[in-house]
């Protein structure tokens, strides 16, 4: 039997280290990856490879050769281009006659492979993929199976919402050569995205096999390091080379330790090593071949590769040194620190945690690196939020940092793009935005600076056609010393996840582009920005019955940048307004209490006889009403009403709502023929299933509405104008609204779930409700016979929330609280 090894891959996340050295020959445990790989296939009784290659093959090449080395046969196949994973098997079909098996080079694992093909020959399948289960499956492809291990489905890249399983795909699959049938040739094919699905759509035996033993992705600089501290505590079966002096120890061939060095804990030291007087090599410390360690060095939970020299006092914690690298007396590198090959580290240097510098680079004597010396790129890290890039002003988010991510998401788009940038009335978000704008116009964007704008005119702008994406800046909503930055594409609405994640690996490998200096952007100021709005948003109403209807309104604009929009807007309806707070202020806005203001409004609604008040908050999104009787509504009855108003005049056939919404919400609309469409609890999900053909309106939990028909995202003042036009249209008042609707019964729980946890809640909570219908759109949400409950993971939390309704108040806080003695039975 034959195997294919997939070595084409270049490792970008674990640059420095890669990059000039394909990921597969990264030395771990002084041999490189992929070695280890060859002696798991061949303990297997597997010595046919065929290996695809792709960057810097030659490498792979020279030192494999022909395998006969190795004790096995190995040719090549090399790509030209990338093909995936699918694809680069497929460039190697000739090959690949009979059954084979794929695996990555560039992991470390010792899954026993005869029993995943003892597996797929009982199956008969025609592809069998590897499973282990991980504590952490979010950045992994999920694999589902049925209990005789056919798949059910596959999930890429998960959300904890969307974690009912912590099964994941190894990339170890056993396939038959009808594989190919599923492979188009010529153009980038993987298994996971594509051919799998459609073998799974086209009804072949597919099957998933949960292997035992270990598995690591070894995808990023700490889990690179964190294996070889597995391979030490013998967690991992590999071959270690060198003779064990202790359990944990191994010292190579040549190698000379000085007696009066000393060797504390384990510690690979390798071949022709040279450890002098004095020498301290700590705990999880791994030397290559021919490194030489002087008197007094330190060294703990390091791995330093062939050929380095650390002088007299060197000191590494937690820290990579990269081949034939050259750190001087009395240098210093931190945790998470990676100093590329051949680099130099000048006398008492110090190298902060989390640096990275890359191969060939020269840091001088004394010299303190606090930020990464640029080669490349470097190992990503999480850099967004629920909304976006959010932390503390001038602390977690610099203008250093502001540049970087400007600079980040300018280089996802074309040079001599554009991008729309606003901000909110404070300083700090004024200070960023400027730093913001300089990142992009670095690398060829132009901006177009709106100054302080609202997020709606933002989205509305940032979908002209000369846009290609929208930025905005503000402080944080109850948090006047946290700011966040928001991205939006070039519909105006929050960008993907997807586009996150590519912004994500950007940033954090620092991997910008950057223009000459006549291709740096310009900073532009659009006319009318403001009129362009109104006119817009006037078109969408019905202009003759608002103003037949002569509305007398109330109107908190929250110290916000809506005050430069909603009086032109509200005086085109001809309404009778009296403005509250109709100016921008910073420090008004800090000092604001939000239910003094509901009571402000609900007494002046009162005392002046308004048909409706309305507080549209700082940023324009989200708005809070109270009807003509004074009575401040709760979301969910402003929700409620809003859906009952509109069913019956919408342009679609659907309302997009979040998944944990009240069931009323499809009783309401049942008569007029239109249909609730559930969908995840995030902004980013309710603004895609808003731009979707045929929804007619959305809206969230916390006072969040969207017309789709205007602009596909939170809009207050869009929202407030559409609900004047609706209340005109039915002839009749909001508390009329509220008054009518049906009572809702649900509760609200929150369990305190440990992030390694969370994907086997889920999978428990999927298992015990398996006799119920469920809704897996975002969580797990099981059907009662008089209500539901929905269990959450928090995307940014340790926590998972739990939602129910029921019959009544009662009811449903029961039913809230058997599925959080369930969760935490289940965490004992």
């Amino acid at each position: 039997m034959k195997a294919v090894i997939m070595a084409g891959g270049e490792g970008t996340r674990l640059r420095p280290l890669t990059s000039n050295c394909p990921k597969p020959m990264l030395p771990l445990a002084n041999r490189p990856m992929m070695e280890h790989i060859v002696g798991l296939l061949k303990r297997n009784g597997i010595d046919e490879i065929v290996v695809t290659v792709a960057f810097l093959a030659n490498q792979i090449r020279n030192y494999f050769g022909d395998g006969s080395e190795f004790g096995v046969r190995m040719v090549y196949a090399t790509e030209d281009q990338p093909l995936g994973t699918a694809g680069s098997v497929r460039n190697a079909r000739d090959e690949l006659t009979e059954r084979f098996l794929v695996i990555s080079g560039d992991v470390l694992t010792d899954l026993d492979l005869g029993k995943i093909l003892q597996f797929h020959e009982e199956k008969g399948a025609l592809a069998t993929i590897g499973l282990v289960a991980v504590e952490n499956p979010l950045e992994f492809g999920i694999v589902i199976t049925n209990d005789d291990g056919s798949i059910d489905r596959f999930l890429e890249k998960p959300t904890w919402g969307q974690v009912f399983s912590d099964t994941i795909n190894t990339g170890i699959f056993v396939l038959e050569p009808e594989i190919f049938d599923y492979i188009p040739e010529g153009r980038p094919v993987d298994f996971s995205g594509e051919v799998f699905p459609a073998l799974l759509e086209a009804g072949k035996p597919l099957y998933g096999h949960v292997a035992e033993g270990y598995w690591e992705d070894v995808g990023t600089l700490e889990s690179y390091v964190s294996a070889h501290k597995d391979v030490m505590d013998g967690r991992v079966d590999v071959d270690v080379p060198g003779f064990e002096l202790g359990r944990g120890v191994w010292l190579g061939e040549g190698a000379d330790v000085h007696p009066d060095a000393h060797i504390e804990g384990f510690a690979i030291i390798g071949e022709n090593c040279r450890v002098e007087a004095g020498a301290r090599i700590g705990d999880y410390a791994v030397l290559g071949g021919n490194v030489r360690v002087r008197g007094d060095a330190d060294i703990e939970r390091s791995v330093v590769h062939d050929n380095a020299y650390l002088g007299e006092g060197v000191r590494l914690r937690g820290a990579v040194v990269g081949r034939a690298s050259d750190l001087r007396r009395g240098a210093r590198c931190d945790d998470g620190s990676v100093i590329g090959d051949e680099c130099f580290i000048g006398d008492g240097a110090h190298v902060a945690a989390g640096v990275k510098i890359y191969p060939f680079k020269t840091v001088e004597a004394g010299a303190t690196v606090n930020s990464s010396i640029i080669w490349e790129s470097k190992g990503a890290r999480s850099l967004f939020g629920g909304d976006g890039v959010s932390g503390l002003a001038n602390v977690d988010i610099s203008p250093e940092l502001a540049a970087r991510v400007a600079m980040a998401f300018a280089t996802t788009l074309r040079k001599d793009a554009t991008v729309v940038i606003s901000r909110d009335s404070s300083r700090a978000a004024r200070m960023l935005k400027r730093a913001f704008m300089a990142g992009l116009n670095a690398s060829g964007v132009n901006v177009l600076d709106l100054e302080v704008a609202s997020v709606p005119v933002t989205r509305f702008l940032t979908r002209q056609p000369v846009a290609a994406g929208g930025v905005t800046i503000r402080l944080v909503d109850g948090d006047p010393q946290s700011v966040i930055v928001r991205f939006f594409d070039r519909e105006g609405i929050d960008i993907t996840t997807d586009a996150q994640r590519k912004i994500e690996r950007l940033f954090a490998r620092e991997d910008f582009r950057r223009v000459l200096a006549g291709e740096i952007g310009d900073i532009g100021f659009p006319p009318r920005a403001i009129e362009h709005y109104t006119e817009a948003l006037g078109e969408t109403v019905d202009l003759a019955a608002v103003r037949g209807a002569a509305f007398k309104l109330v109107v908190d604009y929250g110290y916000g940048s809506s005050a430069f929009v909603m009086p032109n807007v509200l005086a085109k309806l001809s309404a009778d307004v009296l403005g509250v707070n109709p100016y921008a202020s910073t420090r008004q806005r800090i000092g604001a209490d939000q239910a003094e203001a509901e009571a402000q409004v609900s007494r002046l609604v009162q005392a002046s006889g308004a048909q409706l008040g309305a507080l549209i908050d700082a940023d324009g999104e989200h708005l809070r009403l109270v009807d003509d009787e004074g009575v401040v509504l709760s979301h969910d009855e402003s929700r409620l009403a809003f859906v009952s108003l509109v069913a019956g005049h919408l342009l679609g056939d659907r309302i997009a709502l979040p998944v944990n919404v009240s069931s009323q919400a499809e009783r309401l609309v049942e008569p007029y023929g239109v249909r609730i469409q559930h969908t995840k609890t995030s902004t980013a999900a309710l603004m895609a299933a808003a731009s979707e053909t045929g929804c007619g309106f959305a809206a969230s939990g916390d006072g969040g509405f969207i017309l789709p028909g205007f602009l596909p995202a939170f809009d207050a003042g869009a929202a407030l104008v559409k609900l004047l036009e609706l209340l005109a249209r039915a002839d009749t008042t909001l508390s009329a609204v509220r008054q009518s609707l049906p009572r809702v019964h649900q509760a609200h729980e929150t369990v305190v779930t440990p992030w390694e946890q969370k994907g086997l809640v889920m999978r428990t909570l999927v298992e015990l409700s398996k006799d119920r219908r469920l809704e897996l759109i975002d969580g797990v949400k099981v059907f009662h016979d008089d209500g539901w409950v929905l269990a959450l993971p928090d995307p940014d939390e340790p926590v998972t929330h739990i939602w129910a309704e029921g019959a009544d108040h009662n009811a449903a806080r029961a039913l809230a609280q058997e599925y959080v003695r369930r969760i935490r039975q289940t965490l004992r």
